[in-house]
């Protein structure tokens, strides 16, 4: 007997077989056993996740010779002969095939008679958006008015396609693509019953190879048993894909962390004395980037069940969100311009330079970028004379850490030593410039409070209204850039509340509005306007003004 591909062998026969497709197979069968049968189905979605499929055990549920339900028999000539494909009741057309409106006139010509052996005729209707305008306009009239035994079930990849008037008169039912966990767990399953050991690991290659298509998934599974000689091992499945060994991307991830130029070009060779795609290699570097940022912004999407989890959360908490979203977009960008480049290595190459020539702190590694920003605040601020703990300076809370709580005010260069909590309501303001931060974990800083400062701990106190910032990674951001800032360990707890005291974001907005305020003054003090407004019985309007800053 010939070898039957799994594809095939696997179709499931009935709506419990299928993977995935809850929320259509519902539908159907709630239709099915209540007798609430529409004359008109449409499957929607990409290739491979079961359009066809669907459609197929509805003919079968609809013509099985035990009656319609939602749970046909399989056993009876009608379900063998619809899953043989010979059934004379269940006409099957490919529309990309016949596109012309005299098929479809002849096809239509047959629905008025009465099924041959069955209990409806159905007419499955395989990427019906490939027909013609004449030929829809032919099939409008029917499905408008089909003959109580006729069931149309169309399929298509493109539905937008689709004339409104089609669409209008068809139960439309959108699969989705299958999950990858839902892939792997079915290929695992299969092999099980086929006796061919396996790699969970490989297996989850093939189902993001798949792209959340089963079908495309059972095909390269026959292939990987083919190459592999009957063992499905990541190794060989990563060579018949092409794809990439992941430590490669983190080679060059780690590589653009340090700054270090020599060890980024060593990785690069090291990929290519193993043959790897240069245009792969790029396309993973993007979605490592990719997981990084979201995780950055929203822990939350890491997958339970992905092995990379403790790499991308490493990354998330040591890279700056600015500096991902900086390699994204070169790395986005200088993937359209590499098949422009001489060679697609030196292409890669250029890439990799590129993002180090627009490195921020171009010269030391990223994790020093802190301590650079706050050498460069230190080398440009002046020391400010004051009499009064409100108008503290950061250098003094920072001059002061160790300091008893009881402190005195004393004169020390020009400068008033203050207790540090006394200090914070300015002094914390200046604190949150010079860490230079930027995205949630500047606005966690900004509107929060400082309470206490110890030789070990930091205390803040976050606005209720701004809980949502608090979360790991923007807490775990700060923390980092304040104990480079204070040169030492510290632990930052940040506790929710009702601020006494300004935060740094009310009191920049309270500068925004006293600037406003200003200006609007000048505008209409100005003796100039007030001679535009008698003379053309004019008016300011308000809302256009904005401050010059500086």
């Amino acid at each position: 007997m010939s070898y039957q591909v799994l594809a095939r062998k696997w179709r499931p026969g009935n709506f419990s077989q299928m993977v995935g497709q809850d929320h259509v197979l519902r539908a159907l069968i709630n239709a099915l056993d209540n007798d609430r049968l529409h004359h008109a189905f449409l499957f929607t979605g990409t290739r491979g996740v079961g359009k066809t499929t669907v459609a197929r055990i509805l003919a079968k549920s609809l013509n099985c010779d035990r009656g319609v339900s939602s749970t046909p028999c399989g056993e009876c000539s009608s379900c063998v002969e619809i899953d043989e494909g010979n059934f004379v009741d269940l006409i099957e057309v490919d529309a990309a095939s016949r596109t012309k409106v005299e098929d479809t006139r002849e096809l239509l010509d047959n629905v008025l008679y009465m099924p041959t052996r069955g209990r409806y005729k159905v007419y499955l209707i395989d990427e019906v958006h490939m027909l013609t305008k004449h030929s829809f306009n032919a099939l409008l009239k029917t499905l408008e008015e089909p003959p109580a035994h006729v069931k149309f079930l169309l399929a298509t990849t493109d539905p937008q396609k689709l004339p409104a008037t089609i669409l209008s008169r068809c139960l439309q039912f959108s699969l989705k693509r299958i999950s990858k966990e839902k892939i792997t767990s079915h290929l695992d399953y299969i092999l099980t019953e086929e006796k061919i050991a396996s790699e969970e690991t490989a297996l989850k290659q093939l189902a993001h190879a798949a792209d959340g298509s089963m079908r495309d998934a059972l095909s390269l599974l026959d292939q990987a048993i083919a190459f592999t000689g009957g063992e499905v091992n990541s190794a060989d499945v990563a060579t018949m894909l092409g794809t990439i060994d992941r430590g490669h991307v983190y080679a060059l991830l780690d590589a653009l962390f340090d700054n270090d130029g020599a060890v980024l070009m060593q990785a690069v060779q090291l990929a290519a004395e193993q043959s790897c795609d240069f245009s792969v290699l790029l396309e993973d570097l993007l979605s490592l980037l990719h997981s990084i940022a979201m995780t950055q912004h929203i822990p939350s999407v890491l997958d339970a069940n992905d092995d990379e989890n403790g790499k991308i959360e490493h990354y998330a908490s040591q890279l700056n969100a600015e500096d991902v979203q900086l390699y994204y977009q070169i790395a986005l960008i200088g993937r359209r311009d590499l098949a422009l480049a001489p060679d697609l290595r030196s292409g890669f190459e250029m890439i990799m330079l590129r993002m180090l020539a627009f490195n921020p702190a171009s010269g030391q590694p990223i994790k020093n970028r802190a301590e650079a920003v706050q050498s460069k605040s230190a080398a440009t601020s002046k020391p400010k004379v004051t009499a009064s703990p409100l108008t503290s300076t950061a250098s003094q809370l920072k001059a002061t850490a160790s300091a008893p709580a009881v402190a005195q005010n004393t004169e020390v260069d020009n400068q008033a030593v203050v207790s540090p909590v006394s200090a914070s309501s300015s002094a914390w303001g200046d604190i949150v410039q010079a860490l230079a931060l930027k995205g949630m974990a500047a606005q966690l800083a900004m509107n929060s409070q400082l309470m206490e400062k110890t030789e070990k701990l930091l205390r803040l106190q976050l606005d209720d209204a701004h809980s949502h910032l608090a979360n790991d990674t923007t807490r775990v951001r700060l923390e980092k850039a304040l104990q480079e800032y204070f040169g030492k360990s510290l632990k930052l707890i940040i506790e929710a509340g009702t601020h006494e005291d300004v935060t740094p974001a009310v009191q920049q907005q309270h500068e925004r509005d006293e600037r406003q305020r200003a200006a609007e003054d000048e505008i209409n003090n100005d003796e100039n306007v007030k001679k535009l407004q008698q003379a053309f019985n004019a008016r300011v309007q308000n809302d256009t003004i904005q401050p010059i800053d500086g």
